[in-house]
């Protein structure tokens, strides 16, 4: 599984987690820094990310249009890089059962 992290996370989360999301990528290295939400939203969708945001538009989406994209939707408010990656590590074996899931589109992580 690969993830496509939002701008609102660090891009170095793509290098702390490379050991466990290999080929994942943060906006900015793909030129995409600025790009609006369906922008990300297609190119998640054409590239086979999972989509990792701290917006809650990605939410609203998800529940419009289904999925592709999954996405998960981290929700520590202004968290830290940190506390972002143990998150994502924390809870990689559901995070795992999420991808593989067919009929889920959205995951929440606290």
């Amino acid at each position: 599984m690969k993830l496509l992290l939002d701008q609102n996370l660090s891009h170095q989360l793509v290098v702390r987690l490379a050991d466990i999301y290999p080929d994942s990528e943060h906006v900015r290295n793909i030129g995409m820094k600025n790009a609006d939400d369906v922008m990300l939203w297609d190119y998640a969708k054409q590239h086979g990310f999972v989509l990792v945001t701290k917006d809650e538009d990605f939410h609203a989406r998800s529940l419009l249009f289904g999925h592709p994209p999954k996405v998960l939707w981290v929700r520590g408010g202004n968290c830290s890089t940190e506390l972002v990656e143990t998150l994502l590590r924390k809870n990689l074996s559901e995070i795992l059962k999420f991808d593989l899931n067919a009929n889920a589109g959205f995951l929440t992580l606290y």
